[in-house]
């Protein structure tokens, strides 16, 4: 799959590229939590994509989110050097610093680092390829 698939919520363009993910620990709700910095080949989006999975409940049954946040452009630098600082990005039990950041946790084992880094949870948008 070539980055050009997927749209930029800003200018709507298929040019939206995905950066090095990284594989978090799951949480209370999530059993599968990964991020990626996302930007805009085309225009000046930054961006931060969660993928979230969750196979609790019924047998076979599986409930998946994909969907991003817009990001200033330190908060984009701080994520890329985490995850390009972390020894293996693809595991989440790799207990690195970079791990630790962007893995952390609230008191009842929600996952929080959205929170934690001031993110605008009303800048959400859903990650979508364009119309076939």
């Amino acid at each position: 799959m070539t980055d050009a698939q997927w749209l930029c919520p800003e200018c709507g363009n298929a040019a939206l590229s995905m950066g090095q993910g990284i594989q978090l620990p799951p949480d209370r709700w999530s059993d599968e939590i990964a991020l990626q910095p996302i930007s805009c080949a085309n225009c000046a989006f930054l961006g931060v994509a969660v993928y979230e999975e969750s196979r609790r409940g019924a047998l076979d049954s599986e409930s998946w989110k994909y969907f991003g946040y817009r990001v200033a452009e330190s908060l984009d630098a701080i994520l890329r050097s985490a995850i390009a600082q972390c020894p293996e990005p693809g595991k989440w039990r790799c207990a690195c610093p970079s791990h630790r950041l962007l893995g952390s946790r609230d008191a009842q084992g929600e996952w929080n680092w959205l929170q934690q880094s001031g993110i605008d949870r009303s800048t959400q948008f859903p990650i979508r390829k364009p119309q076939q």
